[in-house]
This record gives structure tokens, C-alpha cells and sequence, in this order.
């Protein structure tokens, strides 16, 4: 089918423009914010169709829908959290929806403990066992929204015993040693919970996103936001005090009773120090990773230390490096637990899913304590560097071939090696999957607010890289990428659309003006800025994808994504991008929007996996 502007849904243009710190802003489609709107509806309803007419002339969709659920289809168990002698874990087996158990026995399953869901789109966002392991505090949520309340389960009978309690998002929970009452985050509020009291006392109150870390003894809480600290000794009464930072910073008490503290206050990367709870502002150096840290555990004798691809071992008295602990290959660590003297973490790379490890400091020796079966895939690994700050990480065969470009570049997230079974099925099929490492992600240079655009500089060069040295062309070229990655993908094919052959935009951020007017874009303004400063408004205006498109320009072929129960990134953005594309773009290739209803941010799964794959295949060759 051929595309043109006569092909898609209309979408009434306003002449709406409006002055924000001196500049002209238009906004064509405001009107598509409203989901409710009569207009809104008709509009959706007719792109679902314009999408299906699309999709069933895709001859393969089935085949990757196959495909990709066959590579999916692996069991999966989390690391162990020991309490009380007991061991939680979160364990999925294969073609199966996650459970946790205690020990060998099923604890809780969300599907069946929540008998008002009949969807089966109840998930378990988070758990935490209490001190003795007899109590579990866990958190609900339905249809992907990830709006989680918060109930207490008795492990050892299996009943409910306290909650539920609404507004707990990802709450963190922090238990009071005697398992009787516990500190939680509600509607943006530390508070204390005492079980089987519905009233709560409020401990303090911010717009901000909270850690909460309790020491073993009951005795310390700390409080940690993005630029802040409270600190408390709960044995006195008084409230938190405040401990202002300028940099990203972790407090906690750990069980020798020594204070850690991690902080990349004159550390980019970050670094460990240790100070005495009794004076909670002096701390001293400890150790300092080569790399940005994402995890810490402290055993009997040692610590070890985690960062995307490695662990540290090192004495806990001096912090002295003494080793590393042995991985498999050369893949990514993941989750870090630890239990006295020993330690498990997860283990994973392009073909080998998540495995869980444990690691004994007293003979330095590391086994499977789960293990994984790998893939029957066999595919080619390259590393390439395109600048001092673009690292290129490619799972296929020379070129050109059909290659999509993936990456994400923002919050400081690392896009290290791991299990993709989108990836592997394209690789499979004969195309080349690439992964950026770019500004912007955790081991890269600063890619925040007034330097954004760094991160699309640096994605762009990748495009051009792998279309200079042979791996594909501008013909066979995809880009992809969810979130925060959709924003980046939109603002590539913004800014050279001639690049790229085809683009899916996932949950994208499009219009960087009002980001901050829903989701949870207020809480992005570290990584973003805010349109009420002058300086952070015009650079989000000059890279905001809603405003840079600009009509009789080729754009690539575009399939965006977004979902009705998202409540991080509002499908808002992904209406106006696309009505926005399909007014303006020249060329005859597709702007398509695929939208899951009863779907959240993190929940589109296997159908959207093939979608997107057969989507990409169809517009690059590679299914030709």
C-alpha cells in the first residue's frame, strides 16, 4: 500500500501558538491530549484500524510471534533474600506467570490472591520480608498502571493480616526489627505503619521519589531523595534531619553499625564511604569503583562491590581491593544479595538468560545456584568504537544487512550485554542487531538537560558508523527504542530522517514543552530540566520531536507505540507525534500507531515483540 497524506485519519490542525519566555510555540494538536474527547476516540478508532489493515499484510507476524515466544520461553528465579532463615524468591518457569516462594513452597501468586482481576494483568510489583521472615510486605498492581497498593501477608498461615493500602508505587518498605510495624512511602509521604492501625503518622512529605534504609537494630533511619538526606535516630523522637546534597547520594546503616554512604559527590561514577551514625555529615573515602556502581553487599569479612559487568571483592575493614569475584564470560551482573558469608547474584549475556550465582569469599569460589539453559543460538559478537563516547555492541554477521539500532541514553542506565529474545530472533532471521552505548548512559559522558543533545549526536553517529564501515545502509536501517529511548529515536529521525529506513517509537516522550504535565514527567526534571527555567525551556524546545517535524520532509517509516494504562509516559505524546508525521512526511512509507488499551508502560510482551519485529523486517527487506 501506498501512503500519503490522504491515507490517514483526520486530525484537526488548531492554529493554536503560544509565548512561552519569548519564544512562538504551536501546538496543532492539543486537542489529542483528552483521551475522553469524542474527537480523540474517533481518531484512536480509526488509527487501530489503519494499524490492523497494516498488520494482517505482514505474512510473517505469526512466525516471529513463534519465534519469539519460543526464545521467551525459559524459566527464571531472582536471587535470594534470606530472612529468618527463610528463602524468598521470585521464580517464573517457563510459559508461566511469576510466583514467589518461601523455601520450596509457593507463597504468593498474584493471579490467584487477587480473585477481583480477571484479566489476568495483576502483577506483582515488589516485595519485602520482614526482619524474622514471618510477615511479607508486597505491593499489587492491575493492567500494567503500576499504581501498586500494598498489603501484609502472615507467611506462615498464608492469610492477609494488614492492607490494603492505595498510593504505595514501588514503595519502599522498611521494617522495624520486631516485624510489628514498618516505614513506607504513600502518596508521596514517609510514613510509620503499624500493623492493623488504619492510622498512619506522617514522617515527612516532598514531591520527591524516596529510598528508605533501617538499620538492623531498629535504631537509624535513613530517608534519600535524588539531591537529598534525612537522618534520624528513632530511639530519641525527634524528626528526620535534613542533610542537603548536590549529587545523587545513598545513606545507610550497615550491620557492623557503620555508616555507608554511596554518592557521586566528586565522583562521577560514584563512590562508597563510611563515617560513624553519630555524626551523619563526616564521612571518609572507602572505595572507589572504576565504574558506576549497582550494588553493595556487606558480608562477614568482606564487601563486595557490583557494577554492570563485574564484581569487586574487598576487605571490609580497610575497603582494600582483594579480587573479583569469576563470571561466566563477558556478560552482565545483576541483582546482588547477601546473606552473612555468602553472596548470590544474577548472571546473564546475548544467549544465556539471567542465572543465578553464589559466590563463597572463604574458598573465592563461584557456582550456579540456578542454573539457566542457554539458547541454540549461534551468533557472531563484534565491539566497535565510533567516538570516545560511542560504543557499539553487535550481535549478528557482516553487512550490509537489515540492522536495527537500539538504545536508550538517559538516567544513567546501562545497556550492558543480556538475554533479548527480540534480538536473538532477528539475528536469527539474517539481520543485525546493534546496541549503543551513548552519552548519557551510565558509563558514558553527561547526557542531561542542557546537554541532551549529546545522547541524539552520539546515536546519529552510530547510524552513520554502521553505514560507513559496510554493516548495513540507510535502506536496511532501523531504529528503536522505548521510554526515554523513544524519545531519543524520534528526536534521530527528526533531526536526519534520511538515515534511517524505519523507526519504532515505544511509550516515546514527544513533546518536550509539556512533558511535565503528566506521567511523571515532574519527576524527570534532573534528567530533563523544566519549561519554568528559561535556559532548560529552549533547549527542550530545540530538540522536542513534536516541534521539529516539519511537513514535506521524507520521514521514515514510523510505527509508534503507547498504551492505555500507562501512567510513567502518557500516550498523549505518541497521538501527537504521530497525527504530526502523518500530516507533514513526503514519502510513501507508513506512520502507524499501535495502542494496548488495558496495557502499561512495562507490559506489552510477546504480541508487541513480534509486532514490532515483522513491522521492522517489512520495511528493511529483511523478510523479502
Amino acid at each position: 500500500m501506498i501512503y500519503s497524506v490522504q491515507s490517514y485519519p483526520c486530525a484537526e490542525r488548531l492554529s493554536l501558538v503560544e509565548q512561552v519566555h519569548g519564544r512562538t510555540v504551536a501546538d496543532p494538536y492539543r486537542r489529542l491530549e483528552d483521551p475522553s474527547a469524542a474527537e480523540t476516540q474517533r481518531w484512536q478508532q480509526t488509527q487501530d484500524e489503519l494499524w490492523l489493515t497494516y498488520a494482517s499484510s505482514l505474512t510473517t507476524r505469526f512466525r516471529w510471534k513463534n519465534r519469539v515466544r519460543q526464545l521467551s520461553d525459559v524459566s527464571s528465579i531472582s536471587t535470594p533474600v534470606w530472612r529468618g532463615g527463610r528463602c524468598f524468591t521470585l521464580r517464573r518457569d517457563a510459559g508461566q506467570h511469576p510466583v514467589l516462594f518461601v523455601d520450596e513452597t509457593p507463597l504468593l501468586d498474584p493471579k490467584r490472591l487477587d480473585q477481583l482481576d480477571q484479566t489476568g494483568l495483576t502483577t506483582l510489583d515488589a516485595w519485602q520480608p520482614s526482619p524474622d521472615g514471618t510477615k511479607l510486605a508486597f505491593q499489587l498492581s492491575r493492567g500494567g498502571d503500576e499504581r501498586s497498593t500494598l498489603s501484609v501477608l502472615d507467611v506462615t498461615t498464608g492469610e492477609l493480616i494488614d492492607g490494603p493500602l492505595d498510593g504505595c508505587r514501588y514503595s519502599p518498605v522498611a521494617w522495624l526489627p520486631d516485624g510489628n510495624a514498618f516505614y513506607y512511602v504513600r502518596f508521596r509521604q514517609v510514613r510509620r505503619h503499624e500493623l492493623g492501625n488504619p492510622d498512619d503518622t506522617t514522617i515527612l512529605a516532598s514531591e520527591a521519589s524516596y529510598g528508605l534504609e533501617i538499620s538492623a537494630d531498629g535504631r537509624w533511619l535513613t530517608i534519600c531523595t535524588t539531591n537529598d538526606l534525612w537522618f534520624t535516630d528513632l530511639t530519641t523522637g525527634e524528626p528526620p534531619t535534613h542533610l542537603p546534597q548536590d549529587a545523587t547520594t545513598i545513606m545507610s546503616v550497615g550491620p557492623d553499625e557503620r555508616l555507608y554512604v554511596v554518592t557521586t559527590q566528586d565522583a562521577p561514577t560514584g563512590r562508597i564511604c563510611i563515617g560513624d551514625p553519630a555524626e551523619p555529615t563526616v564521612w571518609q573515602d572507602y572505595i572507589r569503583p572504576d565504574a558506576p556502581l549497582t550494588g553493595l553487599a556487606i558480608l562477614d569479612d568482606v564487601v563486595l562491590v557490583s557494577t554492570a559487568t563485574e564484581i569487586t571483592v574487598h576487605d571490609r575493614e580497610t575497603g582494600r581491593l582483594q579480587g573479583t569475584v569469576q563470571l561466566p564470560a563477558a556478560g552482565s551482573v545483576g541483582s546482588l544479595s547477601a546473606d552473612q558469608n555468602r553472596a548470590w547474584f544474577t548472571y546473564a549475556d546475548s544467549v544465556t538468560p539471567p542465572t543465578v550465582y553464589c559466590y563463597d569469599p572463604t574458598t573465592r569460589q563461584t557456582a550456579p545456584w540456578h542454573q539457566q539453559p542457554g539458547t541454540k543460538a549461534e551468533v557472531e559478537t563484534h565491539t566497535l568504537t565510533c567516538s570516545p563516547d560511542v560504543e557499539l555492541r553487535v550481535i549478528g554477521k557482516p553487512g550490509p544487512r537489515p540492522t536495527i539500532l537500539y538504545g536508550y541514553g538517559g538516567f544513567g542506565q546501562s545497556l550492558t550485554p543480556t538475554y533479548s529474545a527480540f534480538a536473538l530472533a532477528w539475528v536469527e532471521a539474517g539481520g543485525t542487531f546493534v546496541t549503543a552505548t551513548v552519552r548519557g548512559d551510565a558509563t558514558r559522558g553527561d547526557g542531561r538537560r542542557h546537554n541532551k543533545q549529546n545522547v541524539f549526536d552520539d546515536f546519529i553517529t552510530a547510524a552513520e558508523h554502521l553505514i560507513a564501515e559496510g554493516w548495513t545502509t540507510a535502506d536496511q536501517l532501523a531504529i528503536c527504542g522505548e521510554s526515554n529511548g523513544g524519545l531519543l529515536v524520534a528526536a534521530a529521525l527528526t533531526q536526519r530522517p534520511e538515515l534511517f529506513a524505519a523507526a519504532v517509537c515505544s511509550a516515546p516522550l514527544t513533546d518536550m514543552v509539556r512533558y511535565e504535565l503528566s506521567g511523571l514527567g515532574e519527576r524527570w526534571t534532573t534528567e530533563y530540566g523544566s519549561v519554568k527555567d528559561p535556559d532548560d525551556f529552549h533547549t527542550l524546545l530545540s530538540y522536542s520531536p513534536y516541534h521539529r517535524v516539519t511537513e514535506g520532509v521524507k520521514y521514515p517509516a514510523v510505527l509508534l507505540t503507547a498504551f492505555g494504562n500507562d501512567t510513567r509516559v502518557d500516550p498523549l505524546h505518541a497521538r501527537k507525534m504521530c497525527a504530526a508525521l502523518q500530516h507533514a512526511t513526503a514519502s510513501q512509507r507508513p506512520v502507524l500507531l499501535r495502542f494496548e488499551a488495558d496495557a502499561g508502560h512495562t507490559t506489552g510482551g510477546i504480541n508487541l515483540a513480534a509486532d514490532m519485529l515483522a513491522f521492522l523486517a517489512d520495511q528493511t527487506g529483511l523478510d523479502r
